[in-house]
């Protein structure tokens, strides 16, 4: 018997096994910073992205994908760190550089765009409006479990909503870019 899928080929279960996993691994990471055991979310990330790799068969492509948005997010959350927007927990690196836990949200951000976020492909102000909310929203929720050392302000919160507006249809560009043509994503 074939396999549920979506619109786009990708099979149903897959979608759901990705956002479960996208979800606990963010939590992982989250909760780990607030309790000061800021590991747990680069070794959940690590677990996710073995099982995403392992149901894909464009392994070099998102692999490219991980390597351009993790850079990418170390330099965007260094940055608001440094402006004094984010202030996360967790010394691994000097002030003001992204840690560890926080770049490894950036990789698992990347496994969503070619699995449960590829609808966002070509729509590009839906993209936008996705990150921005949803990103500005994803640094609210860490800091009120107790990531950041403070919630960021209003000023802050709109700063990140137009940082990930920019961000998300960017890297949702570079999704589709990296995917190897014909690529399929395998049924779990």
């Amino acid at each position: 018997m074939p396999a549920l899928t979506t619109k786009t080929g990708t099979p149903i279960g897959r979608k759901l096994l990705n956002i479960i996993l996208f979800q606990a691994a963010w939590f992982t990471a989250v909760l780990g910073a607030a309790r000061g055991n800021e590991w747990y979310g680069p070794l959940a990330v690590v677990f996710v992205l073995s099982v995403h790799l392992a149901l894909t068969d464009d392994r070099r492509g998102e692999l490219t994908l991980m390597l351009v948005a993790g850079t990418l997010g170390f330099c965007f959350d260094t940055a608001l760190s440094a402006a004094g927007i984010v202030t996360p927990r967790g010394h691994i690196f000097p002030y003001p550089f992204s840690q560890p836990w926080m770049v490894s949200l950036w990789l698992n951000f990347a496994a969503t765009l070619n699995v449960s976020l590829e609808w966002l492909k070509g729509r590009t102000l839906l993209a936008a409006i996705f990150g921005a909310v949803g990103g500005a929203g994803s640094y609210y929720g860490g800091a009120r479990l107790g990531a950041t050392l403070a919630l960021p302000d209003v000023n802050g919160i709109l700063l990140l909503a137009v940082g990930w507006g920019i961000m998300t249809p960017f890297l949702v560009w570079l999704a589709k870019r990296f995917q190897r043509k014909g690529a399929a994503v395998v049924a779990p």
